[in-house]
């Protein structure tokens, strides 16, 4: 069977927090399919932290960028205004999906001007498929691709921040049109299936993200004296909870310290927090690392700490499971389905500071108990969160949903492989 040629697109690619798609893209390429990525924005340089992302930037369209050019623009258009009827239809799409408000109506309508750019580029290079990640603007754009150029299309969703203005967003309409919509999660497809109707759930599968454990396959260092956090230095990751429960903890663990990589809105109020507690000698802000780095940062730790308010399934609670590297988390969304409390690692109620400093204490204080919830932390990995694995699902939706017949299941068939 030949495999369809794809196109990935998100508003930013290839972003040091988004390593997921670029493994994902890697793994469908290693499978045989053709996949073309596309970005609506260029990357800033601050996440092109590694080869991979250099890599990948260097050969990525960006659709803002042709947009920018009238001629490229006027030509595009001009091709899908030759068939009036599909232009003039996906046009009217653009309009009633748009948000409330002269803003959210010019949005949609530049979005419907990328779209039409977007299109022309894909049919030339002769792709068939267009698979979205983040169900928000880049989204739309995807949908408004295939109303233009009739090119099938997908979209991954995650969540959490797409449930806080599902309409706004017209996730409703977006996963009627689509072929497909990959679920990072059984708690991410159920809150879909409060906007989208019923009509449509049976094409909403759960397509985990994942990790490559190769990657992740040292010892890691358990000496019970260093915690660790990757993420977006934002609200919604729940940092000052760790600075709490380090000034908590410094009595009984004098000599713990905390590296936090990532950064974001919040890094410079958070050094001031440190800062301000007389923390300065624990904790190091690491910025942005590339992804061997992080591997790096996990054979070295001793606990991964996330103390989030909001999140899909995090991509780097996998890493470090994999990493055979306790994990402390919140009991949150999908979160579960991953973390299993008081077997692959501990979860504790979000914002409750207290909880997550006696918890912390606990784990630092048992060194066999960290052990085994490493072992079992990398065995869960490797049963369900495979990256290799689940490009394979996701190769077999690309290849089921291009021919006319019975819809896949939920999650894939035991059989199938990478």
């Amino acid at each position: 069977m030949t495999l369809p040629k794809i196109a990935y697109l998100t508003g930013e690619y290839p972003r040091a927090s988004d390593t997921f798609i670029q493994r994902e893209v890697a793994n469908l390429r290693a499978l045989g399919h053709e996949v073309l990525t596309c970005s609506i924005r260029t990357t800033g340089v601050e996440h092109l932290v590694g080869p991979e992302q250099r890599g990948e930037h260097a050969q990525t369209f960006k659709v803002l960028d042709a947009v920018k050019s009238p001629a490229t623009t006027l030509r595009a258009h001009l091709r899908w205004i030759k068939t009036p009827g599909r232009y003039l239809s996906a046009l009217g799409l653009a309009w009633r999906t748009a948000p409330r408000g002269l803003k959210g109506r010019l949005y949609n309508l530049i979005y419907f001007i990328e779209a039409g750019v977007l299109a022309a580029k894909l049919m030339d290079e002769g792709v068939t498929h267009l698979h979205n990640h983040i169900a928000k603007a880049s989204c739309t754009v995807a949908m408004l691709v295939g109303a233009l150029s009739g090119i099938r299309w997908s979209f991954t969703i995650h969540g959490p921040d797409i449930f806080f203005e599902p309409h706004h967003w017209r996730i409703d309409e977006k996963a009627a049109r689509a072929s497909f919509v990959a679920c990072i999660s059984h708690f991410c497809r159920s809150q879909l299936m409060c906007f989208a109707d019923a009509q449509h759930w049976d094409k909403l599968h759960i397509v985990h993200c994942g990790v490559d454990p190769s990657r992740y396959a040292r010892q890691p260092n358990l000496n019970g004296k260093r915690a660790l956090f990757v993420g977006r230095l934002a609200g919604v990751k729940g940092v000052p909870i760790l600075i709490d429960a380090l000034a908590h903890l410094s009595d009984k663990h004098p000599d713990l310290t905390l590296r936090l990589v990532g950064d974001g809105p919040d890094r410079t109020a958070l050094e001031a927090e440190v800062k301000a507690r007389g923390l300065q000698d624990k904790v190091t802000f690491l910025g942005y690392k590339s992804q061997a780095e992080v591997a790096e940062e996990l054979a070295q730790t001793d606990v991964f700490v996330l103390p989030s308010f909001a999140e899909g399934v995090p991509v780097v609670l996998m890493e470090a499971m994999a990493a055979q590297v306790p994990v402390l988390t919140t009991r949150i969304a999908g979160v579960p389905e991953l973390v299993e409390d008081g077997v692959s690692g501990r979860l504790v109620p979000p914002g409750d500071a207290q909880a997550f400093a006696d918890v912390l204490g606990g784990l630092l204080s048992d060194p066999d108990l960290r052990r085994s919830f490493g072992t079992a932390g990398r065995a869960k990995v490797i049963a369900e969160y495979d990256a290799a694995h689940e490009a394979a699902w996701l190769s077999n939706l690309f290849c089921t949903y291009a021919t006319p017949g019975p819809t896949p299941g939920l999650r894939p068939n035991k059989g199938l492989s990478a």
